[in-house]
């Protein structure tokens, strides 16, 4: 099946909008700080993130986040809660629906695996000049306790443009 392409962000019609994959994304909040990682490989590769991944058949997101967790940092995280959805249309015709969760603690000291080097990060010095775009638009309001869907498109790491609502 060919792959719809956009180059507008007007030109989605995000009713009938089917994603290619599922994925989920997972920030540890512990003492004003921030669980991040600085990817090592694949979507994303050099920047910096939360720790996710693409959900797996007949797992739910929650699942995925935790699993993804232990297996990129090597600690199980805690008080995981759900923070909000993304969705992502890539001008290639990729597209993401994400979901993003919260974690009040963690069981484990965080390691670096081939997939990502652990950071924690003071949640007042955000480093989004080294995230990806969106993460701008929506993480203040996960930082608030703000549910929020947002949609995207990219061309490659540029946003095109988005839509977030509460």
């Amino acid at each position: 099946m060919k792959r719809k392409t956009y180059r507008r962000f007007s030109d989605i019609d995000w009713s009938s909008w089917k994603p290619v994959e599922r994925a989920t994304l997972l920030f540890v909040r512990k003492n004003g700080k921030l669980l991040l990682i600085h990817k090592k490989r694949g979507l994303g590769a050099g920047k910096i993130n939360g720790p996710g991944g693409r959900i797996d058949p007949g797992e739910t997101p929650r699942q995925c986040a935790v699993r993804e967790v232990q297996e990129e940092l090597c600690v199980t995280p805690t008080g995981v809660r759900k923070a909000g959805e993304l969705m992502f249309q890539f001008t290639n015709g990729h597209s993401i629906h994400g979901y993003v969760f919260t974690a009040t603690g963690i069981r484990g000291q965080p390691k670096e695996t081939f997939e990502a080097i652990p950071i924690w990060i003071s949640e007042k010095k955000i480093p989004y000049g080294r995230m990806w775009a969106d993460d701008r638009v929506w993480l203040p309001l996960m930082l608030a306790g703000r549910k929020f869907t947002g949609r995207f498109l990219f061309d490659d790491d540029t946003m095109l443009g988005c839509d977030l609502a509460l």
